[in-house]
């Protein structure tokens, strides 16, 4: 089993916000989303791939006002009251989603290390290009684990949502993911990420029209 990275989430407390933020912290402006109806989100989108890091994107989410309540936990943790406190301040690096290609086998074996990342769930939304269409790993709670450390799981179908996204100056170079233990990260089978067994959740660093930026989940 073998997985990559896919894209990175920004929570924010709203898109306008996190739009703000992008453009203050690397210099570019994301392009146009969509909204997530079964979830009540919607998103802005950052093309970041490098050849360290091929169709990597950025994700600003926040949940949509305009949308009814979904009924269930959103994913992310989005309706977590302290997150949703802290995020009125400024948004923050939240989590990483990890593409593969055997959705069903690698959570499977993750369970049964106690790593319970939830079941997979169907999920669509519309672009201007057409519907993109995937499964993602989501527990019923909407939690993330070891800080959000363990990559949700991600199995597209059909387009991707970087094959009609605008180029742009920033480039994710590094990924450090810290706090899994050893068995949980060779489950995962994630290549081109660092893992670290002490420190933040997640760092990151890009290459942008700033220079080189580097974050820290929850800042």
């Amino acid at each position: 089993m073998s997985a990559q990275l896919d894209h990175l989430v920004i929570a924010a407390h709203t898109l306008e916000q996190g739009v703000d933020w992008c453009e203050a912290v690397l210099g570019a402006t994301p392009a146009a989303g969509g909204k997530h109806v079964s979830m009540g989100t919607h998103n802005r989108l950052l093309s970041i791939g490098s050849v360290a890091f091929p169709q990597a994107y950025l994700e600003i989410i926040a949940i949509d006002p305009e949308a009814p309540s979904p009924g269930w936990p959103r994913w992310f943790g989005l309706d977590d009251a302290t997150l949703q406190t802290a995020l009125r301040e400024e948004p923050r690096l939240l989590h990483v989603v990890a593409r593969c290609t055997q959705l069903d086998a690698t959570l499977a074996a993750l369970a049964a290390l106690g790593a319970d990342s939830g079941r997979p769930v169907a999920a669509e939304r519309a672009s201007a290009q057409g519907l993109l269409r995937w499964r993602i790993a989501g527990r019923a709670d909407g939690q993330l684990l070891y800080g959000g450390a363990l990559p949700t799981l991600i199995e597209w179908s059909g387009m991707h949502p970087t094959e009609h996204m605008p180029p742009s100056d920033v480039s994710l170079q590094s990924v450090v993911l810290a706090g899994l233990p050893a068995p949980v990260v060779a489950a995962t089978g994630l290549h081109g990420v660092r893992f670290h067994a002490e420190g933040p959740a997640l760092h990151v660093s890009f290459d942008t029209p700033r220079g080189v930026v580097q974050i820290d989940s929850g800042h």
